[in-house]
């Protein structure tokens, strides 16, 4: 089989791309995904859209996204309801440290034509009724970050680009990719070999394993962020609640279920997805005590999904200095789902040398081979 590019990935930042690439013309993609649509990270995230960040290139990803998210059931002409919510996000702080941080991200976020503000505790209570501001210092809020389905919204990606041409293959891991002087030639699946000159790494926790195959160092990793979602109630609460020293993120999504998570500072890098009492335990005695009437509700079911962490908590969205060919979309730090539509919209920019939407230079891969160049991301749980 011949490609003209290689997809590896089928989360929702490759169905983006192949889109944005099949929108623009370009012929014979294939997307190649070692288990089903969904089946990494994407389909274990905990949904939540939101553009209150404290770096330039988060905002301005994440503004961009929302944008597209919008009118992306038009757009994409998806036949179902991707359950887009915009009701918030509730950031609180806890510290004034963290306090004088959110002021200082809120003059970014508001330089760059995001709508966040930052609030006192009274405003937040009056966004939360049953919120305990007893255990806070403020907060920040946007009105535009929500809630989106990461089933449905990839769904949507996928069947556009399907109707575009783009080839989908399920179940197949890749397990090599041949270079020849310094150029790609194929890649090796365990039941297929695909001749192609340009490969696209967007396996998410596997992106580090791509990338040893085609000789390049990617400085990321996996690792497991637990997530647990509760019986279903009416509503009472709108936006996402998150707090970054308290280590937890809590929203009510449209069906009336509350899906919260946490990370764990101890835990291993490795591709686990499992779940534990412990976290279940830490988490229960968190939101108690921020949210003390979700406490009230029995827990459904928990699981584990996987961040991909780059070392300055930023992703990577470039082409590869080391391998001509070789493009990556990875080491999102837990918000692949979240930038989607503007990674897929920009790789797609720097694939076919188009002029960028935004310059995203300092969203190369070579940014780390000087640490002074990092420019670290702390809004991040």
């Amino acid at each position: 089989m011949k490609a003209n590019y290689v997809i590896i990935g089928a989360g929702i930042s490759g169905c983006s791309i192949a889109y944005n690439l099949a929108i623009k013309g370009v012929k014979d993609i294939v997307v190649l995904e070692k288990a089903y649509l969904t089946s990494g990270s994407t389909g274990r995230c905990g949904a939540g859209i939101r553009q209150q960040w404290g770096t330039k290139m988060n905002c301005l990803l994440a503004k961009g996204s929302i944008e597209f998210f919008e009118k992306a059931k038009e757009t994409l002409k998806y036949d179902g309801d991707i359950e887009f919510k915009q009701e918030g996000y509730l950031l609180v702080s806890t510290d004034e440290e963290e306090d004088h941080q959110f002021k200082k991200n809120v003059k970014l976020q508001n330089s760059l034509g995001i709508p966040a503000r930052k609030i006192n505790k009274k405003e937040a209570k009056q966004i939360v009724p049953h919120l305990n501001t007893d255990v806070i210092t403020g907060a920040a809020f946007c009105p535009t970050d929500g809630h989106l389905n990461p089933f449905r919204m990839t769904d949507a990606y996928f069947k556009a680009a399907k109707r575009l041409g783009v080839k989908f293959y399920f179940n197949e891991e890749v397990t090599d990719i041949i270079i020849v002087n310094n150029k790609i030639e194929k890649v090796i699946t365990a039941n297929m070999e695909i001749n192609s000159n340009n490969v696209v790494n967007a396996a998410g926790g596997y992106a580090k394993e791509i990338g040893d195959m085609a000789g390049v160092n990617i400085p990321v990793y996996a690792e497991n962020h637990e997530i647990l979602v509760t019986e279903p109630i009416e509503e009472v609460q709108r936006p996402m609640v998150m707090s970054f020293t308290k280590n937890i993120y809590c929203q009510q999504v449209p069906h009336g279920s509350f899906i919260m998570g946490r990370s764990n500072p101890e835990v291993e890098h490795n591709h686990s997805n499992e779940s534990t009492w412990k976290f279940l335990d830490e988490m229960a005695k968190t939101v108690c005590e921020i949210l003390p009437l979700v406490g009230n509700l029995r827990v459904i079911r928990q699981w584990g999904g996987s961040y991909t962490m780059s070392p300055d908590r930023q992703p990577i969205i470039s082409d590869t200095n080391e391998l001509e060919g070789f493009y990556l979309a990875c080491g999102f730090s837990g918000h692949g789902f979240m930038f989607a539509p503007m990674t897929g919209l920009l790789l797609s920019e720097i694939i076919l040398k188009e002029k960028s939407t935004i310059d995203i230079s300092d969203l190369h891969l070579s940014r780390f081979k000087n640490k002074k160049d990092f420019i670290y991301e702390k809004s991040v749980v």
